[in-house]
């Protein structure tokens, strides 16, 4: 908040009195009068409610820096950002209406269209899918992995495990739950665990063990990262709103990509458990791969998605009869009419 300064001069005593009686209730009465401007226009903000898809942590980083550097304020939002985590669906909160937008996923937003919640893609924070698969060093193809035994968790079964089951003749008999815990993996070099290219990664290095990152999208996985999905209710009857939070958050990007120390300090706020060094090797992964800023993004701006690939992903979720197209059909998967104005470039 700025803060309200005055200063009144005068000389001599009397003219100093005189000012005083006169005009320090002027002064006054102009503070209050701005101060009370101030609490208005605080008041005039617009209550925004977004929800992650886990912890706090720095594939989140844009949503809090524009949180912690006021651009959502600045952009007339008062946005509140729930966590999510392993127990919370995004989906259902949404179709509750507990939150106008939320984090998802390509095909499980899909999914949601099919059974009938009113959600559609109006952005992404990342231009490629964050999930790895790990192996032990031993394995140097990706192609190998079918003859080891894949760790993953029932959400990945209908979302990207058909396409590589489809597209490198995997067994479901190989498969075992994953328990987002590395000790199986850890101890049997037989297995190969799915991860977030930021987390289990991460976590493997600190124990010392030896392995490798096969990237979905570098094998031509074509869903996006952590894309942004909104009630269709709010698109349709707030869309000032929801193009406002937009520009905030890809500006919040850009900045957190720049300097992420404001929004670290939220991170950590919401997510004591969170240290500096996995937030610092997640930022250098995000750099690195450029997962932000790489792709359409380099051209049309941060957060951009595109009419051609969200065509691609509906088709592919179609032909491996993940969904339904009558019931979601391509037209109400996306609406990139307020991303690809915004054009916050890298």
């Amino acid at each position: 908040m700025k803060k309200m300064l005055y200063k009144t001069l005068c000389s001599g005593v009397v003219a100093s009195l005189a000012l005083t009686a006169c005009s320090k209730p002027e002064a006054d009465a102009s503070a209050s009068s701005k101060t009370d401007a101030s609490a208005s226009t605080e008041k005039t903000l617009k209550p925004f409610h977004f929800l992650t898809n886990w912890y706090a942590e720095a594939e989140h980083g844009g949503y809090y820096q524009a949180k912690a550097k006021d651009f959502y304020k600045d952009a007339g939002l008062d946005v509140t950002i729930q966590m999510g985590g392993p127990q919370v669906n995004n989906y259902q909160l949404l179709g509750a209406k507990k939150a106008d937008c939320a984090i998802g996923a390509d095909i499980a937003t899909l999914n949601a269209i099919s059974q009938g919640v009113g959600v559609t893609t109006v952005a992404t924070a990342f231009q490629k899918e964050l999930i790895v698969l790990i192996a032990h060093d031993d394995v140097s193809k990706i192609e190998q992995l079918k003859d080891k035994t894949l760790l993953i968790d029932s959400v990945s079964m209908s979302s990207w495990y058909p396409w590589f089951k489809a597209k490198y003749g995997l067994d479901d008999a190989t498969v075992k739950p994953y328990t987002f815990n590395i000790q199986p993996f850890m101890v049997n070099k037989d297995y190969v665990q799915q991860g977030y290219f930021s987390s289990e990664p991460y976590a493997l290095e600190q124990a010392g063990a030896k392995f490798k990152v096969f990237f979905l999208s570098d094998y031509d996985y074509p869903s996006y990262g952590n894309a942004v999905v909104c009630r269709t209710d709010v698109i349709q009857e707030r869309p000032e709103e929801v193009k406002a939070f937009l520009a905030a958050t890809m500006k919040g990007w850009k900045s957190y990509l720049e300097d992420s120390k404001a929004g670290d300090a939220l991170i950590f706020k919401d997510n004591p458990q969170m240290t500096q060094g996995q937030i610092d090797y997640a930022i250098d992964k995000i750099k690195q791969h450029q997962f932000v800023t790489g792709g359409d993004a380099a051209t049309m701006g941060i957060g951009i998605i595109t009419p051609e690939r969200m065509k691609v992903i509906h088709q592919m979720s179609v032909d491996l009869g993940l969904i339904d197209a009558a019931k979601a059909p391509l037209e109400k998967f996306y609406d990139d009419r307020f991303i690809k104005e915004i054009k916050e470039m890298p």
